[in-house]
């Protein structure tokens, strides 16, 4: 049916409006096909395709035998990694996206799982199973030339978790409330020998290197003991009744948050695998702490090659974890790692020597000795003072030697051991130099980590090569426009999961999506 408008024109003529006829209600004879309505090259047959490829004989092991049907892995994988591909996260959005996408139709064959369903998936099944998929993945992209595994750029960014933003707990706060409850145990014992010292032995809480329920409970008796019948002041009995009440609560409290910490300074109570750390996106202006997770990926040609989940606040401690998790996904390691300064440590360049693999890693100085005039700022620091290696002594400003006076063994706060050389001048006093050259009593004496230092002119030396510096400039464009590219362009800069496993999967799911959504590009 068409529909007309006629409208008046000079001299006696017409002009209609014509509109397309409109049948919204009528029944169709031959309704369409969806494989009709899906474009031959549209993104959703690409991930169809890929996705068909990979074995999920793992996932398919996550089923039990018995019971009622199941929707197929492969379908709801398909489903979540074109849903992250089209920057739906949530799975009620996703449960919606079924019912209504043709695409989605499409892909899931008219299954419409719900939430829920979406949801154990993605949690549950997917936990340990989705890194063999990904890695697959990888090695078909590889497959057809897309990246390459033996050059790899790292680097990392911290992603907020699914987490109350105001209910932490801290190490620091922990340590000072048990030096708090210790402090008071040894007042009160004090006061207890001044009344009582006939009644108490020579057990004294204030010796106690660290204090727990048994230590207090068992000092807090012999003190309620030791006072049961003599006049004490009303203060001293109420504040012993709290402490036999609480103080041994608190201490097993204490206890649990200290082994849920583990080497870490903090941690959220909704989801306690999140450490309060400092992002870039600040929405409240103020550089607030945020639970979160630090992400660390390796690139090729802007693919992700791997990614790894950790709640260190630091890169520097994820870098071995990262390509150690690398290496046995692949069962080979890259010839090239290039990475920032926040990867420059002694541990991690031994690592990589250890490991043959050839490093393009800055230390945290590197930058700023490529500077001369903030280099020479301070001609008299150790690493300005001139080195003999054959005779094994320094030179201080004034032209003496200082002469090696012993080693010592450090650990670093990842457990890492550094072996450091003492070296020591000679007649500081009355030198002219002196105000200038030291602050310290007596004679200067310096630290040296020789290791260290080798390791650093190693990757000088390295860094400023033509392909050094070839490298340097490909990491800047490799693997931060893909941070760039999925918390601005594809909006995800919070997690939907709590806990380590779970976010793994999420942020694999994530990887998946931005390879294949680079792939359909």
């Amino acid at each position: 049916m068409v529909f007309v408008v006629s409208q008046g024109m000079a001299r006696g003529k017409t002009l209609s409006v014509v509109f397309k006829a409109n049948h919204q209600h009528q029944i169709m004879a031959f309704p369409p096909n969806l494989e009709e309505l899906v474009a031959a090259g549209h993104p959703v047959r690409v991930v169809h395709e890929v996705l068909e490829k990979v074995d999920i004989t793992a996932l398919l092991q996550q089923y039990k035998p018995g019971g009622t049907s199941s929707y197929h892995p492969r379908m709801l994988l398909k489903a979540l990694v074109y849903a992250y591909i089209n920057n739906i996260y949530s799975s009620r959005k996703i449960e919606d996206a079924l019912q209504e996408s043709i695409y989605f139709m499409w892909l899931t064959g008219m299954s419409k799982p719900d939430h829920n369903t979406i949801n154990r998936f993605r949690g549950q099944r997917l936990q340990k199973t989705l890194q063999p998929i990904f890695t697959q993945v990888v090695l078909l992209l590889c497959e057809e030339g897309l990246l390459s595994l033996k050059d790899l750029y790292t680097d990392g960014t911290k992603i907020e978790a699914n987490a109350n933003r105001y209910t932490f707990v801290w190490g620091k706060s922990i340590k000072t409330n048990k030096e708090k409850i210790k402090q008071q145990l040894n007042d009160l014992w004090k006061y207890a020998q001044s009344v009582a010292a006939s009644e108490l032995d020579d057990t004294d809480p204030s010796g106690f290197d660290k204090i727990d329920r048994e230590k207090v409970s068992a000092t807090i008796e012999k003190i309620n003991n030791a006072l049961k019948d003599k006049q004490v002041i009303g203060k001293v009995r109420q504040k012993l009744g709290y402490a036999r009440r609480k103080w041994p609560e608190m201490l097993d409290k204490f206890a649990q948050q200290e082994e849920i910490l583990g080497e870490r300074k903090s941690y959220s109570k909704t989801d306690p695998a999140a450490t309060f750390m400092r992002m870039k996106e600040d929405y409240m202006k103020n550089g607030q702490l945020k639970a979160g997770y630090n992400v660390q990926i390796s690139t090729n040609n802007q693919y992700i090659a791997s990614y790894s989940i950790h709640p260190h606040l630091a890169d520097t401690s994820t870098l071995i974890d990262h390509l150690q998790r690398h290496i046995r996904q692949f069962g080979k390691k890259p010839n090239n790692i290039t990475a920032d300064a926040g990867y420059g440590s002694e541990q991690n360049y031994q690592w990589l020597e250890d490991k043959r693999i050839t490093a393009y890693v800055k230390h945290n100085y590197f930058d700023r000795e490529q500077k001369e005039s903030l280099h020479n700022k301070n001609p008299y620091a150790t690493e300005n003072l001139r080195y003999d290696s054959d005779k094994d002594i320094y030179y201080c400003p004034s032209g003496k030697r200082m002469n090696k006076i012993g080693t010592k063994t450090v650990q670093t706060k990842g457990g890492y051991e550094q072996t450091i050389t003492l070296y020591k001048a000679r007649k500081c006093a009355g030198c002219p130099l002196r105000k200038a050259c030291h602050e310290q009593q007596g004679n200067r004496i310096i630290s040296v980590n020789h290791n260290l230092n080798r390791l650093k002119q190693k990757a000088n030396k390295r860094l400023k090569t033509k392909k050094g510096i070839q490298k340097r400039k490909q990491r800047c464009f490799d693997t931060e426009p893909v941070f760039g590219n999925i918390k601005h362009n594809h909006h995800f800069k919070r997690f939907m999961l709590r806990g380590l496993e779970k976010v793994s999967v999420e942020t694999g799911l994530l990887a998946l999506a931005h390879n294949l959504r680079k792939k359909i590009a």
